[in-house]
């Protein structure tokens, strides 16, 4: 290898005139005058500094780097942006977006806290308490906090495995001497959701997210929402059904509603089908139509709750129905309380889930908003954000909040600007609670089951989204169908496990077929392209150009081994025996026949994303192997992560270098091509 720096080979050629055709017309013409490198020399030549991981320095800069006031700013972000707060122009948007949001948090409040298994007025008191905390600490300034279907229902799955219902007197608690009602559960489920919130925030692991791809996501909220449609049938039908938990509960919950449909109550499926059908027009026809002229939406949920509440109050349904209503919807604020902490252990492995997929929908709505309004999101920030909010909405009968779709849409599209708009909000909300909430205690259930089964149809529609991803990708569309009918028919739980491992599976069988090709040369250029793809390039020669992407490590080097021989024609060692045993060349062996022309193999790393001491052996014995059939094996291209780990490989062992290694394809074949020339001159001579 010394012997191969000492020699200098200059790189000289010219595209006169350039390349035409019809399409670019005439190119500029280039013309490249240097010597052929070596990536160790031009090292040298541009003064390459190897990194030295130094911690001591490391830590002593971010330190230096901080300083009280910008911490104090990046933790409490509202001192920032309160203190830049433009008045006169923003106060307006943010009033009219305020009020808009807090319409909508009324009904859907109400309902979704159905979901979880809890009173109405929970969804109400999680639209205040925790999105107050929220606009202190959130980086986000468009997104709506507060219920989430989705969200709303795995809480309530929880709340029904662990909590005394004391009207039916039915305790499915794992300790008899120990009665749960389900606001304790669920509290429990927040701070629980909380704590993983606050060690996902120091240990800076929101990172871990990424375990849930859009499809993933996209198929669990799917599969969630036909859950969350199916737990409303016993209302929309005005029906009174054993509550399902545990595998195939939306199965046996279908089983049930059918089985029980002769004591439907038709006054509750009348007012249901007629709220339906009023909100899809109203959603599909009439808000299209009025959102050319004003960007602020008619309420049609909070007008169904107060016509339902209306209708229910004059007529008496309850009373000459049977119809079920809302109940007793306390006035005032709640007394705090103390969250069950001995269920934490119990319910940990739920909890985590919902962080999970909380702080994952969360953070994909944050940064849909924070890219069209050209603003950056703090991802470990929202962590801090979350669980504050969280840890105190567990001392005021909360269940874990999540960013709404509908409602940050709206927010950011009425005008609000700043997470003011939730302060104003939260000041409506604050009035319902303490003096109008009593007002919707004859509100018919049939109608907040209405008002979540038309919020749920752009969930629902997901469904049509496999055509797209079964259309790009059979994987994600492998990940998508797995996910949606473990989550449908299991479990939810069962789903989103799933779903990660089918993930993580695929990534895992993709990074073991790593792409490889051939590279072969187009005429008079410097330019090296796949020949399969291309075919007005050619090959040169005795040299074989082999183009690898992925890594390679002690997992994938069976694969590149494999994919080395076969796009090149030849195994080394197979022909070595070959060679030893005098076996004669038949004209049936073409194949042998281009072995024995190939004297270079080049190795294009410039797609090598990582490689590890491993792998580096693997390109030893590579080496050793294709000299023992009179064929040198090059590396090119390879980056300077790359380049530092061979180095740092033959350092430790101490061992020479066997690595030859060019900055580039074109080094490598002029170096090939001149020592060819070589070669032959010395067997003429």
């Amino acid at each position: 290898m010394d012997e191969m720096k000492t020699e200098k080979y200059q790189m000289n050629f010219v595209l006169n005139g350039g390349m035409e055709n019809e399409r670019f017309g005439a190119q500029a013409a280039i013309h490249v005058q240097r010597p052929v490198y070596q990536t160790e020399e031009l090292n040298e030549v541009t003064t390459y500094e190897y990194k030295k991981p130094d911690l001591r320095r490391t830590v002593k800069k971010k330190f230096a780097a901080c300083n009280p006031k910008s911490c104090l700013l990046a933790t409490i972000p509202v001192l920032n942006w309160l203190s830049h707060y433009k008045w006169k122009k923003n106060i307006a948007g943010d009033l009219a977006s305020g009020l808009t949001i807090a319409i909508m948090h009324i009904p859907q409040g109400m309902a979704y806290a159905l979901l979880g298994n809890l009173p109405p007025i929970t969804g109400l008191y999680m639209a205040f308490f925790p999105v107050l905390v929220y606009v202190l600490f959130g980086t986000s300034r468009h997104v709506s906090m507060g219920t989430f279907a989705v969200v709303c229902l795995m809480t309530g799955k929880v709340v029904s495995q662990y909590s005394y219902d004391e009207t039916s007197g039915n305790d499915t608690h794992f300790n008899e001497d120990v009665h749960y009602t389900p606001i304790q559960v669920a509290t429990a489920v927040t701070v629980t959701v909380a704590a993983f919130q606050m060690l996902m925030y120091i240990f800076r692991l929101g990172i871990i997210t990424t375990l849930l791809s859009e499809t993933l996501v996209n198929a669990f909220t799917c599969a969630s929402a036909f859950h969350v449609a199916t737990s409303q049938l016993k209302d929309l039908f005005g029906l009174v059904l054993p509550k399902r938990k545990g595998i195939f509960a939306l199965v046996c919950t279908i089983y049930d509603v059918a089985r029980s449909l002769p004591d439907a109550k038709v006054a509750a499926i009348v007012i249901s089908c007629v709220f339906i059908i009023v909100m899809v027009i109203n959603n599909e026809i009439l808000k299209p139509i009025l959102a050319r002229k004003t960007k602020i939406p008619f309420p049609i949920e909070l007008a169904a709750v107060v016509i339902g509440t209306g209708l229910s109050h004059g007529f008496h349904m309850k009373e000459h129905y049977g119809l079920n209503t809302v109940g007793e919807v306390p006035t005032g604020l709640p007394l705090p309380d103390v969250p069950s902490f001995s269920l934490i252990p119990t319910i940990a492995m739920e909890s985590f889930i919902i962080t999970m997929v909380s702080y994952t929908i969360t953070m994909s709505m944050a940064l849909i908003v924070a890219q069209k309004e050209h603003y950056e999101i703090d991802a470990n920030q929202e962590l801090f954000a979350l669980s504050c909010s969280n840890f105190v909405g567990s001392f005021f009968s909360c269940m874990p909040i999540t960013a709404s779709l509908s409602r940050t849409m709206i927010q950011q599209t009425v005008g609000g600007v700043t997470q003011l708009a939730s302060v104003v909000s939260c000041l409506i909300i604050l009035t319902v609670l303490l003096w109008i909430g009593p007002v919707f205690e004859s509100l018919p259930r049939c109608v907040l089951a209405s008002i979540i089964v038309v919020a749920l149809k752009s969930m629902l529609m997901q469904f049509l989204s496999l055509k797209k991803y079964w259309a790009l990708s059979k994987w994600d569309a492998s990940v998508w169908l797995v996910t949606f009918f473990t989550t449908t028919i299991i479990n939810i739980d069962y789903g989103l496990l799933a779903g990660i491992l089918i993930s993580l599976f695929s990534i895992f069988i993709q990074a073991q077929r790593p792409y490889s090709c051939l590279l072969g040369v187009v005429p008079n250029t410097d330019l090296y392209l796949d020949i399969k793809h291309y075919k007005g390039i050619q090959e040169m020669n005795g040299i074989k150009i082999f183009h690898y992407s992925g890594s390679l490590n002690f997992a994938s080097k069976g694969a590149f081994k494999s994919m080395l021989f076969k796009r090149t024609g030849f195994e080394p060692l197979k022909l070595l025996t070959m060679k030893k045993k005098d076996l004669e060349l038949t004209e049936d062996s073409k194949s042998e026949r281009e072995e024995l022309l190939t004297k270079y193999i080049i190795l294009d790393f410039a797609a090598l994303t990582y490689i590890d001491p491993s792998g580096v052996e693997t390109l030893r014995s590579l080496i050793d192997d294709y000299r023992q059939v009179d064929v040198e094996m090059y590396i090119s291209s390879c980056s300077g992560t790359i380049f530092e780990t061979l180095q740092r490989c033959d350092n430790y062992e101490g061992k020479s270098s066997q690595f030859v290694i060019f900055p580039t394809i074109h080094d490598a074949v002029l170096y090939s091509q001149s020592c060819f020339i070589k070669r032959d001159n010395c067997n003429n001579s």
